[in-house]
């Protein structure tokens, strides 16, 4: 962040790093006064930062948006056709899971509007994709940019107790098994879904 000492910059990054680990392994109810210890700063700091605990989780929140979208840009940008762009995403995000805690793994909804908008930039991206493979002739039509997120979602929660190796190799089985699915040659019908948009204020 712009504007902070580069000794409050690291406080800063540390309390995230902590909040990350914590929210994971506890959910984000967990105790200010433990994010503090785990990040090795005092609760002043920590609140010096973040003055209650919907701002630390909207920080986390933004944080892991901004990945997901640096994520999109970068494989949009490296080209190769539409199956190739979502492979490097699904890649990518699985690599940078620890830091996709909040639009990945799970939390309360972030009402926040620099998050909808990250969160519309996504989808709208994705669905870019999406078309393009559509008009390539490989991607199946009835496919959305949603399914998409939530299979990533999944693919970023390994079974417990494997080691992280272990468990980024299952990953990319997963990834690629999904992938393999959205070919529309021989595909079943999916199941009709609600837009998950209409609950999270993005329609």
């Amino acid at each position: 962040m712009t504007g902070l000492r580069a000794d409050a910059r690291r406080n800063r990054e540390k309390i995230l790093a902590a909040a990350r680990e914590l929210f994971r392994e506890q959910g984000t109810a967990v105790a200010l006064d433990d994010i503090a210890r785990r990040a090795g700063v005092g609760i002043g700091t920590l609140y010096r930062r973040f003055p209650d605990r919907d701002a630390l989780i909207t920080d986390v929140a933004l944080e892991g948006f901004e990945t997901v979208l640096a994520v999109v840009e970068a494989a949009r940008a490296g080209g190769g056709g539409a199956v190739a762009v979502l492979g490097e995403v699904f890649r990518r995000v699985v690599e940078q899971r620890d830091r996709l805690v909040m639009p990945l793994v799970g939390g309360p909804v972030v009402r926040d509007p620099r998050v909808r908008k990250l969160q519309r930039a996504i989808l709208g991206a994705l669905e870019e994709v999406l078309a393009e493979g559509r008009d390539e002739g490989v991607l199946r039509a009835d496919i959305t940019a949603f399914d998409l997120v939530g299979a990533a979602a999944m693919a970023c929660r390994p079974m417990p107790h494997l080691p992280r190796e272990a468990a980024g190799a299952l990953a990319a089985r997963h990834v690629a098994v999904y992938l393999h699915g959205l070919r529309p040659h021989g595909a079943l019908a999916l199941p009709d879904m609600v837009d998950p948009g209409e609950y999270l204020g993005l329609g």
